[in-house]
């Protein structure tokens, strides 16, 4: 094991990265624990590859374990001369510098030494070494990408555990991981509430639009991407603030601690270009969760099969014009619009009172199990509504949660689409 042969290295090279390669050891164990069972097809996990800068700089780390001091420091050399304001390779190269004449014992060995810049860099570095160790079972999908829309070309889920946006390509129906970065989030951690509080929030969302880099400051890097925080689930929970962004980071800055943003996801400026190439404003859904529950595809076919036959009965009984078995497919806590399901029950049985007939017809539909405790999921679609006196085709979203042994819609919300507004017929 990697972790192992480093630490057993009695060099003074070696002990330059004992921190480092102690987490490594222990992260390499806990790899092998399985979280969950995501069936046979994916039971054994598989320390993941990472590529580019990252690999770089823990090849360097690899050298160090090996006692390979002119290696490390060749390859240190060659990163900073790409990277030039990447600081913790720096850091890197000048304990590897300070260990050609006495040991050291860690990273950051100056004595002198800004304690919280030194702490930061010490966390990105054991970030990235976790990165590299997380581990993926092979043919595995994350339970919240049950089902893709056609249109939906690309899917990001976050894992703000592990320091990582994975990036899900849609072949053919099917999430195919083709890329994962680095990346920072707010300073106090997760689970937003509030405006100002440096959290980043738990949930469902999607790419709203694109801010380019001549419209923003320094800060924001290569540009922004802001994201549909807050959505209907947060605001009836009752959290607040705005503004939540992928960004970049500042022109003199490479990378970012872990925990350092007022909120947003940042990636470095490389990483944010290579991105924005996949993405579609107002489409790419970004699922935000604290750690990624990883399952075989067997079983997000099982989940997405329930949610499309429940999908399906509530719109066959809202063709029937039987309200009330209608109105069962709905949670008793159920809101929309600030209505409660009492409220929404006696609107929805005066409108049937005026139908001979409704057709609904579901198409591009998306469903994302929601992150949390409680079983829930987002499911949208572009719903065509055509009856006697009324014709509509809109966006809309359900909130289902499982309750006492079904799926309950908690939550409906509706966007208008642009081109598409309500035709009564006179």
């Amino acid at each position: 094991m990697r972790g192992s042969r480093a630490l057993a290295t009695i060099t003074a090279f070696a002990l330059a990265a004992a921190a480092l390669f102690t987490l490594e050891a222990d992260t390499h164990a806990m790899a092998r624990k399985p979280a969950a069972k995501p069936g046979a097809a994916a039971a054994k996990a598989s320390v993941r590859d990472v590529t580019g800068v990252e690999a770089a700089l823990l090849t360097v780390l690899d050298d160090v374990g090996a006692a390979d001091l002119g290696a490390a420091l060749d390859r240190v050399d060659r990163v900073i001369a790409a990277n030039p304001n990447f600081r913790l390779a720096h850091l890197i190269k000048g304990d590897l510098l300070l260990a050609r004449s006495r040991p050291i014992t860690g990273l950051g060995n100056l004595a002198d030494a800004p304690v919280e810049p030194l702490a930061d860099l010490r966390d990105e570095a054991r970030a990235r070494v976790a990165r590299r160790l997380a581990s993926v079972p092979p043919g595995g999908v994350p339970s919240a990408l049950v089902k893709l829309a056609p249109t939906q070309h690309h899917a990001l889920v976050v894992d703000t555990s592990h320091s990582t946006l994975y990036v899900f390509e849609n072949r053919d129906g099917v999430p195919t991981r083709v890329a994962d970065y680095y990346i920072t989030i707010g300073r106090n951690g997760v689970e937003k509430a509030r405006e100002g509080d440096k959290r980043t929030p738990l949930g469902v969302y999607h790419v709203t639009s694109s801010l380019p880099r001549k419209a923003l400051g320094d800060f924001y890097g290569a540009g922004a991407y802001p994201i549909s925080y807050p959505n209907e689930w947060d605001r009836r929970q009752g959290r607040g603030g705005h503004g939540i962004w992928l960004h970049g980071t500042p022109s003199d800055t490479y990378s970012r601690p872990p925990r350092a943003s007022d909120g947003c996801v940042v990636l470095t400026n490389d990483d944010l270009q290579a991105l924005a190439r996949r993405l579609q404003i107002g489409t790419t859904p970004v699922v935000i969760t604290d750690r990624v529950e990883w399952v075989a595809p067997e079983v997000v076919s099982a989940r997405r099969g329930e949610l499309e036959a429940a999908l399906e009965a509530w719109r066959r009984d809202w063709e029937s014009l039987d309200t009330e078995r209608y109105l069962r497919h709905y949670a008793a806590d159920f809101r929309s619009d600030g209505m409660t399901l009492a409220e929404w029950g006696a609107q929805k049985r005066a409108v049937a009172a005026g139908k001979t007939h409704v057709k609904v017809r579901l198409e591009d539909t998306s469903v994302f199990q929601y992150p949390g405790a409680q079983p829930m999921a987002l499911v949208t679609f572009v719903q065509d509504y055509r009856s006697n006196n009324l014709d509509h085709v809109m966006r809309k979203r359900l909130y289902w949660a499982h309750l006492d042994g079904r799926w309950q819609i908690m939550q409906e919300g509706a966007v208008t689409l642009p081109s598409a507004q309500p035709r009564r017929r006179r």
